[in-house]
C-alpha cells in the first residue's frame, strides 16, 4: 500500500535508532549551561510577526525572504520562530522577569523554521542550542559567553575549530560605517542584485552578508567596520580580545562578520570548521545591547549566541567522534506458561524500579526466537522461568559475555543476587541505585 504522503521537504526525522546522539549532545549542552549558571527558558514555536520584524530586522533575508508566515483563523499574523533570540527576549519583558535581578541567565533547546533550499547541514526545519544573557555590559560576559560556547565543543571532544571575532559598533558610531558603505556600493550599485539595492539606504551593512557571489566579491573590497568604530567600542573589544587569550582561546579577527540578524552590536563571532562545507559556521553569536528597547523595555545590555544540533551533529560525525550507544539491556527474562510470565513480568517491573533497563516478550516470540532477540539488544543477563523454576522458587541467571550462570531466589531476595551479578560485569550506574536493595 502506497503511503498516504511523505515528510515536507527540508524536514528530517530523528529515528529511535538515531535519537540516542541527540540526546548526549543535548545534555552535554544542559550540563555546560547549569556549570555556567544559566536556566532553561521554553517559549512558543510561533509569535506574531511583528516580533520578528523588530528584532530580526525587516533588511535580514530571514525576514525578506525565509519566514514561515501565516493569517490565523482570527485574522493575526503570525510566524513560526526562524530563531531563539527574539521569543526568549519577549517572555523575559513579558513576565518581568528582570525583577529578579541582573544578570539574566537562559538557555533553550528548540526547533526553529526558514524557508530555504536544502542542502547538507542547512534545513528547513532545524534545531538550536542558544544561551542568553540579559543585564551585563561587561565585555567579561562577551568573553564567558564565548567560552561557554567552547566548552561544549570542547566537552564533545570536537577539534580543527576556529574562532572568529569581529567588532560591528554601536548605534553611535555605527552611522559612520553606514556612510562609508553607501559611498562605496553606489559606485558599485549596477551590479548589485535586486535585494541588495533594496538594503543600499536602509542597512548598507546587510550587503556584507549576502549570499549572491557577484555581491560577495563586491563586498570583499568594503571599508572595514573596525576603522570606524568609537573609542568606547573599540576599548570593549580589546577587553573581549584580553578575557580570551587570558583563558586560552585562540581566535583570529574577521572584519567581515556581520552576523545574519540586526540586532547584533559590538562584539560578534563564529566558531567555524571546514569539515563539513559550505555550511561551516556551528555557532554564532554576539552582543545585541539595543534588542530589548527595541521591543519595548528598558536599555538592557544583552548578548548570546545559537548552535546548530544538525551541523553539530555532522562535524562530530565528519571527525570521526563516537558517541556512546544507549545503555543495553541489563535483564532479559523469558516466562514460559501463564504463571511464569507474570512472575517474570513482576520481575522485570521490580528491576526497572530500580532505574535499570529490563525487558521481556511482549509480542509473542518462541523461547528459541527470545534468547536470539536477547543476544541482538545486548542483554547483561538472561534468565529463564518455567514450572519447575517456580516450583523451586529458583532460576538460573545467565551472563550473556561469557555464559556463567547462577541461581537465584524467585523471591524478595532475588534483587539483592541480582545486583550483587551485576556489580560484577558493570560498576558504571550502581551505587546509587543499590538504595533500591534497603
Amino acid at each position: 500500500m502506497k503511503l498516504i504522503t511523505n515528510g515536507i521537504k527540508g524536514t528530517e526525522d530523528v529515528l529511535p535508532g538515531e535519537s540516542y546522539k541527540w540526546q548526549f549532545v543535548e545534555d552535554i549542552m544542559r550540563k555546560q549551561a547549569q556549570c555556567y549558571g544559566f536556566k532553561e527558558i521554553r517559549t512558543p514555536v510561533f509569535e506574531h510577526t511583528e516580533l520578528f520584524n523588530r528584532s530580526v530586522g525587516d533588511t535580514t533575508d530571514v525576514v525578506q525572504k525565509e519566514m514561515y508566515t501565516f493569517t490565523t483563523k482570527g485574522g493575526e499574523s503570525v510566524t513560526l520562530r526562524p530563531e531563539g533570540t527574539a521569543g526568549a527576549a519577549r517572555a523575559m519583558l513579558e513576565h518581568g522577569v528582570y525583577n529578579d535581578g541582573y544578570p539574566i541567565k537562559a538557555y533553550y533547546l528548540t526547533s526553529c523554521y526558514r524557508y530555504e533550499k536544502p542542502q547538507k547541514g542547512r534545513q528547513r526545519e532545524f534545531h538550536q542550542f542558544g544561551m542568553e544573557v540579559y543585564g551585563a555590559p561587561s565585555f567579561f560576559a562577551d568573553a564567558e559567553v564565548i567560552c561557554a560556547a567552547r566548552s561544549i565543543f570542547d566537552r564533545l571532544g570536537v577539534k580543527n575549530l576556529r574562532l572568529e571575532l569581529n567588532s560591528i559598533g554601536c548605534e553611535k558610531c555605527r552611522p559612520n560605517y553606514h556612510k562609508a558603505l553607501r559611498e562605496y556600493f553606489e559606485s558599485k550599485k549596477d551590479q548589485l542584485c535586486e535585494t541588495c539595492l533594496s538594503r543600499l539606504d536602509r542597512n548598507p551593512m546587510r550587503i556584507l552578508d549576502c549570499k549572491s557571489p557577484i555581491c560577495s566579491e563586491i563586498a570583499a573590497g568594503a571599508p572595514t567596520v573596525l576603522d570606524y568604530i568609537c573609542d568606547d567600542c573599540k576599548e570593549h573589544f580589546e577587553g573581549v580580545k584580553d578575557c580570551l587569550k587570558t583563558a586560552g582561546l585562540e581566535f583570529e579577527v574577521n572584519p567581515q562578520i556581520v552576523r545574519g540578524l540586526d540586532y547584533y552590536t559590538r562584539t560578534v563571532f563564529e566558531f567555524v570548521s571546514d569539515d563539513i562545507g559550505a555550511q561551516g559556521t556551528v555557532c554564532g553569536g554576539g552582543r545585541y545591547d539595543g534588542l530589548i528597547e527595541e521591543l519595548g523595555g528598558q536599555h538592557t545590555p544583552s548578548l548570546g549566541f545559537g548552535m546548530g544540533i544538525e551541523r553539530l551533529l555532522l562535524l562530530l560525525e565528519s571527525q570521526k567522534i563516537e558517541i556512546p550507544e544507549p545503555p543495553v539491556c541489563d535483564l532479559y527474562v523469558v516466562g514460559i506458561g501463564d504463571k511464569a510470565k507474570l512472575k517474570a513480568f513482576d520481575i522485570i517491573e521490580g528491576v526497572r524500579a530500580a532505574s535499570l533497563t529490563a525487558e521481556g516478550d511482549i509480542v509473542g516470540r518462541s523461547i528459541k526466537a527470545q534468547m536470539k532477540y536477547a543476544d541482538k539488544i545486548k542483554a547483561r543477563f538472561s534468565m529463564v522461568i518455567g514450572d519447575t523454576e517456580l516450583e523451586n522458587n529458583s532460576a538460573k541467571l545467565r551472563r550473556m559475555d561469557d555464559g556463567t550462570e547462577k541461581i537465584v531466589p524467585l523471591d524478595e531476595n532475588f534483587f539483592s543476587e541480582f545486583f550483587g551479578a551485576y556489580v560484577e560485569c558493570n560498576n558504571s550506574k550502581l551505587l546509587e541505585q543499590l538504595e533500591f536493595m534497603k
